[in-house]
């Protein structure tokens, strides 16, 4: 096996199947137990809006027999009288799992929002039992004011004065894909443009510019492992940020906090952002992804300061152990520069967006570009069947709901605590202590082997290492001998050296495991050090 071929050719998650294959071979023929933090899929879920969710679907199965029952087949929900139908139903299950969140949830929108209480519940009942294409395609219309309400509570900030809609996707990676689909279909963005991303980053980000059908320029805005102090730690420089003021750069994507860092980029940072933005390159196209923002205190996307530039991507995947529902937002200010951009293309080129959308419209010109990218993401021809499907836009306004009203953020503590507890816990085993970085969302962590080696045992034996091994042989080495699944950080555009580490989806003690085992490693390379060396280490 050519492990430097796999390791310069194949994305992380790919090169993460072969450690895995590895790694459950050892396990199988050893007492090794397979610990895979190559990936960050979280071993916790959101228990109790899933209760009030299967609740509800019980009602509205009951709804649709009330309609029409013969036997295994029954009607659709029907609208009059719905809400005393689930008032009557709450009142005799009250013991039922989730009944009461159900209540409140319902009573939410009806309380706050002054919704109609049959639409309401009606949009609710049609929707969990996914009788119906969604409409509108973008999102439902009760659901799309809940999910601006969770948004702004947790990523936007409460700011009355920013309008936004929000689309319903199959979580952020769809909302990926349908953003770059529509920046080039759209002519805003073209084959050979320029575009910034700001890494280290999840791998999408990297890969899908240089695909053929987009072909894009890319520059990259490199942030530093270390700093002066622990606040610097993943930061990005005034030189880094300066590649930004050219206005041949169209367009910056990132992920905020970054992956695999999990580190949010600072208040001071972000205003320098602004200021480049606002002088240099007012039509810079912002797409920041903000999955990880619930786990760091204090968190504001990008979308709250620079709302006219940025379109907000999220998933409600990490959150809620919720990856296999696949459930996202893609967000735009009501006054973008997307839609800016699109009025001031020349002549010949709104033609031909006039003839892709006029299908979906008598006034294709003055479609949002919000709505571009639902119809986009169905080829526009089967913009009728467009959007996330209702049971899935019902169960991400359930979780929603149940994060609005939890006043105290008890559900949020819980999962903050659980990833920087396990952080620790790693970092206790490698025998390092840890630095708090109040920026540092601790769902991953990005861990420099070589770095790490020096601090030991000094540049000498660092040297040694850079000399007789690659980083993909730690990786390898870790998967055949010890059954452990870890991604090399170099595959985000990381340092070299680094390794990623999810601290979201193994028990805590295996933290400590993986720790020791990566020392051990570190242990035995310097003993071969020692041999050829010929002298002894202390």
């Amino acid at each position: 096996m050519n492990l430097e071929k796999i390791y310069n050719n194949m994305s992380p998650f790919e090169l993460r199947n072969s450690l895995k294959q590895l790694a459950e071979d050892e396990s199988k023929k050893s007492t090794n137990i397979l610990l895979d933090a190559g990936r960050g899929n979280p071993n916790w879920t959101s228990a109790s809006p899933r209760e009030a969710f299967f609740t509800f679907g019980q009602f509205a199965v009951g709804e649709t027999r009330s309609t029409w029952d013969n036997g295994d087949l029954a009607g659709m929900p029907r609208k009059s009288g719905i809400s005393l139908s689930l008032k009557k139903y709450i009142d005799e299950h009250i013991n039922y799992p989730g009944t009461e969140l159900l209540k409140n949830i319902v009573n939410y929108g009806i309380e706050l929002h002054h919704f109609n209480p049959d639409e309401w519940v009606h949009e609710l009942a049609d929707g969990i039992i996914g009788d119906n294409y969604p409409m509108p395609q973008r999102m439902l219309k009760h659901i799309e004011v809940i999910i601006k309400d969770y948004l702004k509570k947790e990523l936007y900030g409460y700011n009355p004065s920013l309008k936004f809609d929000s689309f319903a996707v199959e979580g952020a990676t769809a909302g990926i894909c349908y953003i770059f689909d529509s920046l080039v279909a759209n002519n805003i963005l073209k084959p050979h443009d320029t575009i910034a991303i700001m890494t280290p980053i999840f791998t999408p980000y990297l890969e899908i510019p240089s695909i053929p059908r987009y072909n894009l320029n890319v520059v990259k805005i490199k942030a530093s492992e270390a700093g002066k102090n622990k606040y610097d730690a993943w930061q990005y420089s005034d030189n880094e940020l300066l590649k930004l003021v050219s206005s041949d750069v169209k367009a910056l994507f990132v992920v905020n906090p970054s992956n695999p860092p999990s580190v949010s980029i600072k208040p001071d940072i972000i205003k320098k952002l602004i200021h480049i933005v606002k002088n240099y390159n007012p039509n810079l196209m912002i797409i920041s992804d903000d999955v990880y923002g619930t786990f760091v205190d204090g968190f504001k996307s990008l979308f709250s300061y620079l709302p006219f530039n940025t379109i907000g991507v999220y998933s409600f995947s990490k959150y809620f152990g919720v990856t296999g529902w696949r459930l996202g937002t893609v967000s735009l200010a009501e006054k973008n520069v997307f839609d800016y951009l699109v009025s001031k293309l020349p002549e010949y080129e709104k033609e031909k967006s006039k003839k892709r959308y006029a299908s979906i419209s008598l006034d294709p010109e003055n479609i949002k570009f919000i709505d571009r990218i639902a119809a986009d993401s169905r080829q526009v021809a089967l913009n009728h069947t467009a959007g996330l499907s209702t049971p899935q836009q019902v169960q991400m306004c359930f979780f929603a709901v149940f994060s609005i009203i939890d006043k105290n953020s008890k559900y949020k503590q819980l999962t903050k605590e659980i990833c920087r507890r396990r952080k620790k816990l790693l970092y206790k085993g490698l025998g390092l202590e840890l630095d708090d970085n109040p920026y540092s969302a601790s769902y991953y962590t990005e861990f420099d082997f070589l770095e790490w080696s020096g601090a030991i045992y000094g540049n000498d034996f660092s040297n040694y290492l850079k000399n007789h091994c690659k980083p993909v042989d730690i990786l390898f080495l870790l998967a055949k001998k010890s059954s452990i699944v870890l991604l090399n950080g170099s595959g985000f555009q990381g340092p070299e050296w680094s390794i990623r580490i999810s601290l979201a989806n193994l028990n805590d003690n295996d933290y400590i495991t993986i720790g020791e085992v990566l020392k051990k490693i570190l242990k035995d390379y310097a003993v071969e050090w020692k041999k050829s060396q010929k002298y002894s280490i202390h």
